[in-house]
């Protein structure tokens, strides 16, 4: 008998078929996997509010609720934007396909299922979320403010640390809708190839705004983005030319020179107090001060100098 990734992989099970989910049930326990059911897409969305499945297998047409718009509701959901949706359906129009895909799927079976086909899809598509989890994780790790577009603006994923600074955006709920039109816009003004190190400014609530530098396509189909406060973009190289920093150290010093405290410092960047103070090591040895307030001064007189040229 074939296994599923790990032992303790949680499958959710959505059909409104009581036939179907009995025998989807038994051959996914077999394979060594919990299995939670839902008849119905409402269902479903109550079952994510308390438990994060590793995958959902999700009958395309079902009454109330479809899968299509249960996929979409899913994937709306910060814990859920990462989860493999395989939907299972009698469909097998072309128009049927691409709406499944389109609402956020990744594959589809095409009924009746065949349990060995499941088996498989299911292992290739746990493997392949747990890579992209675990990349992502060493990116948050890293503290980097990063967020990937799909080609139609769809936000594919984010660290922490982006969501954090997008959540201080002032836009609320609509500033995932806000970034995804300026990404679209900014993707058809650059065209098939767009070069690295261009990128696009989001209004937000607050006078400083967001900037979006793009750093390549990832996977052939996700167009990755380092987000920053619009100003401190350039206050950052700024402070980097005039001291001879690293980018890390260029940011420690900026939001010193705003007054943060090493707490703050590291809640904004994501990184330890530790971290935080070996940084400031640095970039006292480089300035040529021994404390913060002398390192702020420094860093207040270097962003102001442009300015009153």
């Amino acid at each position: 008998m074939s296994r599923i990734e790990q032992e303790q992989d949680i499958v959710l099970l959505v059909d409104d078929s009581p036939e179907s989910l009995g025998f989807l049930t038994t051959a996914l326990e077999q394979a060594g996997v919990t299995v939670l059911v839902a008849r119905s897409g409402e269902a479903a969305l109550k079952i994510i509010e308390r438990v994060t499945p590793d995958v959902v297998l999700m009958d395309a047409v079902m009454p109330g609720l479809d899968g299509f718009e249960t996929c979409r509701q899913m994937k709306a959901l910060p814990p859920l934007v990462h989860v493999p949706i395989i939907f299972m359906t009698g469909l097998t129009e072309t128009e049927h396909v691409v709406h499944a895909l389109e609402s956020g799927g990744v594959d589809y079976l095409s009924k009746p299922i065949n349990v060995d086909e499941l088996r498989a899809r299911i292992r290739v598509h746990l493997a392949n979320a747990r890579r992209a989890q675990s990349a992502r994780i060493a990116l948050d790790a890293a503290g980097r403010h990063l967020v990937a577009f799909a080609a139609e603006g769809l936000v594919l994923w984010s660290t922490p640390q982006a969501n954090r600074l997008l959540d201080r955006s002032g836009l609320g709920q609509g500033v995932q809708l806000s970034m995804s039109r300026c990404f679209v816009d900014w993707r058809l003004a650059e065209g098939e190839r767009p070069t690295p190190g261009g990128g696009f400014d989001l209004k937000t609530g607050e006078s400083i705004g967001l900037h979006f530098a793009f750093l390549g396509v990832v996977g052939g189909d996700e167009y990755l983005f380092r987000i920053a406060r619009a100003q401190e973009e350039g206050q950052e190289e700024v402070l980097r030319q005039q001291f001879g920093l690293t980018q890390r150290e260029s940011e420690v010093l900026l939001w010193i020179g705003r007054g943060k405290s090493n707490k703050d410092i590291g809640d904004i960047l994501g990184l330890s107090p530790r971290t935080v103070n070996k940084h400031l090591e640095q970039v006292y040895a480089k300035l040529g001060v021994e404390n913060r307030a002398s390192a702020a001064i420094k860093a207040i007189q270097s962003l102001q100098a442009p300015f009153e040229l």
